[in-house]
């Protein structure tokens, strides 16, 4: 045969042709079935040859036998010749003698088709089966995740649509709109217009990664896919070239008379290189391609558009948000993606060796070790791929916005108390809400409100910093959701009622206060139960007092039903004590075991005198140590029939948070108070042994012991001390 000027290339020359290529190879290998077949029907030849010419060789041994005498010296001999033979009956012997050790030499060629030849093949073909099968495999898993990304592409177009037909019906109902309810149409017409520019923006983002994993699909995946498969042909064929020579030496060895023959047959069996099946089958299958033509973008039928990046200043603090996390995945991405590339190419070189007979390693086992390597490089790459495309597409519409922005440092929350979200001014609904807050600054949102946030984080805040912080932005955003009203407009639901007069929009404590001052009729609220979480957040204060939102007001229980009166019982009995009773002139925060939260101007019961600046009293059901310095002793007489209001003890009434709650004098730590400190967890975290706590995202420990060094952390629940992952909680 020739030689081949050029090794042919199936991925550059076959492009989307993975089913043909491998219907082809698993014909390759199968074939390997037949010649295995072939070597064994072989072998049960050679054995009964073997085994006919032994039974020749025995039969004329016997007649030969029975003739020698004759033969040797005659009928009638004078002499009895005894042993000896004449010198044709020795040669006849010698030949008699051959044909055994011929019928010795097939029946061992039959063994050595069998062990050598037949078996080695049938293993050959199994693997190599195997082999095929993982490509067929990872065949059919790019060609569902190009189908998916499609099916991505379609769902985020019918989005589009389906928000364009809903900035149309909100367009006719601003027209159709009178007086009051006009200027409500129009801002919900012009925010859903700035809605669709988001899902506008989305929908082109995702035509560029569609196109670009189309692209990376036909002209990388699949031809690096065939280009494999066209290797696993080729060292299907040279694995067969090494049977068949080894076929050929042990036929040589057996049939010495037929060099000539087994000669030419080892002489031909090198000449048929692995890529002549290979180039016989690209001739016979090469055929006209061309590349399906780019994702385009596809105008709405009821809201015609170009398709031209929405650049404005809302989209552009969409953009921003994008654009900072796909660049802050890039790099990351980029050196994984160089790592593992490293990886293929090392163990490529390997192979290489192995084929130079320079490692002696199974190829087998390497050319699975590469392919789970490939597997692994393209994973990482599709996500690096997809992150570089939404960052050159977003920084050629508007430049690298985020340049001078300052991201807030989200993190995802769960409100266990009712919140607003700081952008859009609307409540994050759900005792277990998920949304976003900032570590540095306390901004909160929804998670579909993340993406919109603008990057105007002013860095890390004090306490009374985000109180004042979450006023003004509850402020915006209720401006821009209702810029019509004024903030002394009142609700229809409440005609008479103003924002000076209820709860800063319920958002902090309602539920927890309105509890807490029920002695014994309710369940107790998560902040009594949980030391770190003070009764006083710094949340209520988050709408301001012109804050426009309906809200619930909750009447003040019965007195029958309250149990903090001074002198009245759990059970309601009206037992008097006589106990001395105490005013909180200041709101105290419990910082340690065996403290008490209590609030401004809420009455305690003094059980223990002054001890080293610390009292011990009992509000409610609740008993604990204060700093003396807050008291102020009351007499008897002075005793208020009743609590002024069931948010007093829960430090978020109108006026502290309006005006701030007052602040106590220091205090000197109590005598043997140990200062607990708490840790929160980051992620959830299932225990893997009995020494270990389980942990759900935001659930609170008390810290026993920090990490030492070996990465685990000691943590006490409910009075169990275990270990949790030092990295999966953040001290608070």
């Amino acid at each position: 045969m020739a030689d081949v000027d050029i090794a042919p290339n199936f991925g550059l020359e076959l492009k989307d042709g993975f089913k043909p290529v491998n219907a082809w190879v698993s014909n390759g290998i199968t074939w390997l079935d037949d010649i295995q077949q072939f070597y064994r029907e072989r072998s049960a030849i050679e054995k009964e040859y073997s085994a006919k010419l032994n039974t020749l060789a025995k039969k004329y041994y016997e007649k030969k036998a029975k003739k020698s005498s004759s033969l040797s010296v005659g009928d009638t001999p004078a002499l009895t010749p005894g042993s000896l033979e004449s010198a044709s009956l020795t040669t006849w012997t010698t030949q008699l003698t051959t044909l055994e050790s011929r019928a010795a030499e097939h029946d061992r060629y039959g063994g050595e088709l069998i062990s050598q030849l037949a078996d080695p093949l049938k293993h050959i073909a199994t693997r190599f089966e195997e082999l095929r099968k993982r490509h067929a495999d990872f065949a059919a898993k790019l060609e569902a995740e190009r189908d998916g990304t499609y099916a991505d592409l379609r769902k985020t177009k019918g989005k589009y649509d389906a928000t364009c037909q809903e900035v149309e019906n909100k367009r006719k109902k601003a027209e159709s709109a009178f007086d009051y309810s006009k200027s409500k149409a129009q801002n919900a017409y012009q925010q859903q217009i700035l809605e669709m520019h988001n899902v506008k923006n989305t929908y082109l983002i995702a035509i560029n990664v569609t196109n670009k994993q189309k692209e990376r699909y036909y002209h990388e995946y699949v031809p690096d896919l065939l280009d494999s498969l066209q290797d696993l042909s080729e060292s299907r064929t040279a694995k067969l070239n090494g049977i068949w020579a080894l076929a050929a030496q042990l036929e040589l060895g057996m049939l010495k008379r037929s060099t000539d023959f087994v000669n030419h047959l080892a002489q031909e069996i090198p000449r048929n290189q692995p890529v002549l099946d290979s180039m016989m089958f690209v001739r016979h299958n090469a055929a006209g391609w061309q590349e399906p033509p780019n994702k385009q973008f596809e105008p709405s039928p009821v809201w015609h558009d170009d398709g031209a990046m929405m650049v404005d200043d809302t989209a552009k603090v969409f953009l921003r948000n994008v654009l900072s996390k796909s660049k802050g995945q890039l790099g990351e991405l980029r050196r994984e993606v160089d790592k593992k590339r490293r990886e293929v190419e090392g163990a490529k070189r390997v192979k290489q060796q192995i084929r130079e007979g320079k490692d002696k390693r199974d190829e087998v086992e390497v050319v699975k070790a590469i392919f789970a390597l490939q597997e692994n490089l393209h994973e990482v790459d599709h996500k690096r791929l997809t992150a570089e495309v939404e960052t050159i597409t977003i920084t050629e519409a508007v430049g690298d916005v985020t340049l001078g922005a300052k991201s807030h440092n989200f993190k995802s929350q769960t409100f266990k108390i009712p919140t607003n979200c700081d952008l859009c001014g609307e409540r994050i609904w759900g005792l277990s809400a998920k949304g976003f807050d900032c570590r540095d600054c306390g901004y909160t949102c929804h998670s579909k409100c993340e993406m919109k946030v603008p990057a105007e984080c002013p860095g890390e805040q004090t306490k009374e910093e985000r109180k004042k912080l979450k006023a003004e932005r509850q402020e915006a955003a209720n401006s821009l959701k209702s810029p019509t009203h004024q903030p002394g407009d009142s609700v229809a639901e409440l005609p008479t009622m103003s924002r000076t007069n209820t709860m800063n929009s319920l958002s902090s404590g309602y539920a927890a206060s309105a509890h807490r001052s029920v002695s014994g009729s309710g369940p107790r609220s998560p902040a009594d139960e949980t030391p770190p979480e003070r009764p006083t957040s710094a949340k209520p204060s988050i709408s301001g007092p012109t804050t426009l939102r309906k809200n619930r007001v909750v009447a003040p229980p019965p007195s029958t039903y309250v149990s903090e009166l001074p002198g009245s019982a759990p059970n309601g009995s009206g037992a008097a004590s006589s106990d001395p009773k105490g005013k909180m002139l200041y709101a105290y925060d419990a910082n340690g075991d065996g403290e008490v939260t209590v609030a401004e101007g809420k009455e305690v019961t003094i059980l223990e005198p002054d001890d080293g600046g610390w009292t011990k009293v009992k509000v409610g059901y609740k008993e604990g140590l204060v700093p003396t310095a807050y008291i102020e002793i009351l007499p008897m007489a002075t005793l208020a029939p009743r609590p002024s209001s069931i948010y007093s003890n829960s430090g978020s009434s109108m006026s502290s948070s309006i005006q701030g709650k007052k602040q106590g004098p220091v205090v000197a730590p109590r005598r043997g108070a140990k200062k607990l400190k708490y840790v929160e967890a980051l992620y959830e975290y299932s225990a893997q042994s009995d020494a270990e706590h389980s942990m759900t995202e935001g659930e609170r420990f008390v810290l026993i012991k920090e990490d030492p060094g070996d990465g685990w952390a000691e943590v006490e629940r409910n009075g169990v001390t275990k270990s949790v992952p030092a990295n999966y909680v953040q001290a608070v």
